[in-house]
């Protein structure tokens, strides 16, 4: 039974992206900045090698952006139109609601990222890839992204303003993003302890995704982005769990 209704929270949140433009609008947004990012900023063709990094290597800044602003829309909608209430009065439990959400939402990401497949015919056509990595680094790339979902959907779940979501979100993205960057380890490598700085390094995106994009399948690497997606899980269930009892 529970399953039964995780299913369908599943199937309406995820028609319900369709039944808007805002889905279309943010495949299309999503497409076109990876287009430009591979071919122009990143120097695809320059580079003359048969590989996806250009590609991959600006998955992180796109999803500081694209993400929070898919998220934000969870639970603070929901909160604004009073209709989290009745959800919470129907037969299925906050985690229900919580998973049902937030698989949706990965499971959309996944689409707009499968919609990239022309940059991996096109690797194809040009040269000859390792196409491991490559399958890696869309692997990593759907990590990450659900990692980002989480964090959204937790700090949504927070506000009634969409707004206040997206801004939180992409800064505390921010944060997880910049914490493996020299600019920040300098600052405390000068006086915190060796330990501590290789503890702030760990916790970025980008020290776990850039091995997987290069083909590099560490264990603690998927660990990494899983266990990170299941505390602000987690975190989002308490977040309603204190709503539903106010």
């Amino acid at each position: 039974m529970k399953g039964s209704n995780l299913w369908v929270l599943f199937k309406r949140e995820l028609s319900a992206y369709f039944a808007t433009p805002i889905a279309y609008v943010f495949i299309v947004i999503f497409l076109f900045l990876s287009g430009i990012f591979t071919f122009y900023l990143g120097g695809f063709f320059a580079r003359g090698q048969a590989d996806l990094l250009p590609f991959f290597s600006f998955h992180p800044w796109l999803y500081l952006f694209l993400i929070p602003a898919l998220a934000m829309r969870l639970w603070a909608e929901e909160r604004k139109s009073g209709s989290i209430e009745l959800l919470l009065t129907l037969p299925v439990t906050v985690s229900q609601a919580v998973m049902g959400k937030f698989l949706a939402a990965w499971a959309f990401t996944a689409i707009a990222l499968s919609l990239t497949f022309p940059v991996w015919i096109t690797v194809n056509y040009l040269g000859e890839p390792d196409n491991g990595v490559i399958l890696a680094g869309y692997l990593g790339s759907l990590l990450m992204a659900g990692a980002a979902l989480a964090i959204g959907a937790s700090i949504s779940a927070l506000t009634k303003n969409q707004v206040i979501a997206f801004v939180v979100s992409l800064v505390v993205t921010l944060v997880f993003i910049l914490s493996g960057f020299p600019l920040v380890l300098d600052f405390f490598s000068g006086w915190a302890p060796q330990a501590v700085v290789d503890a702030i390094a760990s916790f970025s995106f980008l020290t776990h995704f850039d091995a997987i994009s290069k083909g590099v399948i560490d264990v603690r690497d998927i660990i990494y982005f899983l266990s990170l997606t299941a505390f602000w899980l987690f975190a989002n269930i308490t977040f309603l769990e204190m709503k539903k009892a106010d």
